[in-house]
């Protein structure tokens, strides 16, 4: 599978994509992956097209020994995977060294060597001399050649070395080069190094070896996605990087973004033809396999990379998309977001009310009676943006679309806490439907969670549909913290069934008002939808 890119100086190249989140990601902090989960995401990498996938460094823990042996299960049909290590230590024989040995055991077709190529490293970290640190990355490479295998050299800290000693820096990679690297890499691994700096040295690094160029970037100055992509367009055949930017401290460069800028701004074929529609998908899987919140405005994949607020921006956006879009966010598996606030206009609430199949001018007067309201709300603190499942509750109550499934006479929440017991939560709630009063009661986890068991015993009866729901989150938010416990808050619950999810929002300076408002949205907006058929 060829990926021919422009032309730089007289020789052509070809970009390949190497992803490193299970070894370099996994350093993030927060993320631990398990083997079960790096299997899954080496599935997930190889159908969406990367061309190599790091799965670890076999000679520092067993997990990673384990995911080579399992991994050689997996039929892929676009990955190569690669082990990682690092170059003989000083003083060892190829054989004696242990690093080395465990690589050959994965039987991988290829391996990345990390060896260091800045000459302070050489003499305070492994405290050895210049030469034998070239002898070391000279030897390794060889002997896994003659081995059969592909070779990539990671050159560590190749960029702070290059500054400090350029010439020792380029010795290195000739090193690299003459002991049958398939590919030098460039590491700017203290994520220090500035764009124009960059240029320079991956520009001198071209005229002074043949050698195919590599380029691993860190995120630490911010600069790693522009980085990689400038080091590509100088001519570096392979791009190191991790699904969204997940490495130690700052991160590494984003494939995220690195991917769809190739394609879609450079227009260089890079992942299989039709397989970058993928993308969202699968950056928001491997945050939950992190067990990590997705980054909302992460460039191109995050929810909000294509949200619309403002309501100027809108009403242009809906005339032509490229007025506030710099691209097309299906090309990338995202979607367009049209969001409801104090900022919106008209042309946010008739898009959204479009996405709600409500038709707005059926009544002008009920229109500007919804808008007005929405925006009434939103200054006294409703997040409609969101909460879509209650903003659109709110416009068919204000166009007399929509009667409530119950009404409430009235609740109680009871807080008991004692020396020998734990706090005890209990509601009790009268509620009416149909001209019926129900009354019941329920213990709980807490006020909001006794609330929620108390109001769905009472309805579950009469609306059995509701045993499929259940919340899967909850938010607070002090929207005023000056005014101390006596201020405003905002509560989100997002809520699900075995098809859909949902948000819903309530306001007040009660926690229990506001979570009522919330949980009887988020069963109301059920009901509907169950009675229309549409969830």
């Amino acid at each position: 599978m060829k990926r021919e890119v422009d032309e730089i100086g007289d020789k052509k190249t070809q970009i390949k994509i190497y992803d490193t989140t299970l070894r370099d990601g996994s350093q993030f902090e927060g993320i631990s992956f398990s083997l079960e989960d790096k299997i899954k995401i080496a599935r997930k990498l190889d159908n969406i097209g990367i061309n190599y996938i790091e799965g670890g460094w076999p000679g520092s823990n067993p997990k990673d020994i384990e995911f080579f042996k399992k991994i050689k299960c997996e039929e892929l049909r676009y990955s190569t995977i690669a082990a990682f290590g690092s170059t003989r230590k000083p003083g060892l024989t190829v054989r004696e060294d242990h690093n080395l040995q465990a690589l050959l055991e994965t039987k991988t077709k290829t391996a990345t060597l990390v060896g260091k190529s800045w000459d302070f490293h050489v003499e305070k970290a492994l405290n050895t001399t210049r030469q034998e640190n070239l002898n070391m990355v000279y030897d390794s490479i060889s002997y896994l050649k003659d081995q059969g295998m592909e070779i990539f050299f990671d050159a560590e800290h190749f960029f702070d070395g290059y500054k400090n000693n350029p010439d020792y820096a380029l010795e290195v990679l000739q090193a690299a080069h003459k002991g049958g690297a398939d590919c030098v890499v460039l590491c700017d691994t203290n994520g220090g190094t500035l764009p124009w700096e960059l240029e320079t040295i991956v520009s001198e690094v071209r005229k002074f070896t043949t050698a195919s160029l590599g380029i691993h970037t860190h995120n630490d100055c911010n600069c790693a996605v522009s980085n990689a992509i400038l080091a590509a367009r100088l001519g570096c055949e392979q791009i190191q990087g991790t699904i969204n930017g997940y490495g130690e401290r700052c991160g590494n460069a984003d494939l995220c973004s690195i991917i769809p800028i190739l394609e879609l701004k450079i227009g260089w074929e890079v992942l299989p033809a039709g397989h970058l529609q993928y993308l969202t998908e699968t950056s928001h899987y491997i945050s939950e396999l992190a067990n990590l919140t997705h980054y909302n405005h992460q460039p191109f994949v995050g929810y909000g990379a294509f949200a619309h607020k403002g309501g100027i921006h809108v009403s242009a956006l809906l005339k032509d998309s490229s007025t506030y879009e710099h691209t097309s966010p299906e090309l990338v598996g995202n979607k367009r977001r049209v969001l409801v606030s104090e900022l919106a206009g008209l042309s946010n609430i008739e898009f959204k009310a479009k996405e709600f199949n409500i038709d707005l001018d059926v009544d002008a007067d009920k229109k500007q009676k919804a808008i007005s309201e929405i925006k009434v709300l939103e200054n006294q603190g409703f997040q409609f943006e969101g909460a879509d499942a209650s903003l659109e509750l709110y416009l068919r109550k204000a166009l007399g679309e929509y009667e409530d499934f119950f009404s409430l006479d009235n609740f109680k929440v009871i807080l008991e806490k004692s020396r020998k017991y734990d706090t005890i939560s209990e509601a009790m709630i009268k509620l009416t439907i149909n001209n019926q009063i129900l009354h019941t009661a329920a213990e709980g986890e807490g006020p909001v969670n006794a609330l929620d068991n108390t109001l769905r015993k009472a309805l579950l009866e009469v609306y059995p549909e509701l045993s499929s729901m259940h919340l899967t989150d909850y938010k607070v938010r002090v929207l005023d913290g000056n005014v101390g416990t006596s201020a405003k808050v905002r509560v989100l619950i997002d809520s699900a069934n075995e098809h859909y999810k949902w948000t819903t929002v309530g306001v007040s300076e009660n926690i229990i008002e506001a979570s009522w408002q919330a949980l009887v949205d988020s069963i109301n907006y059920l009901l509907m939808k169950t009675k229309s058929k549409n969830l």
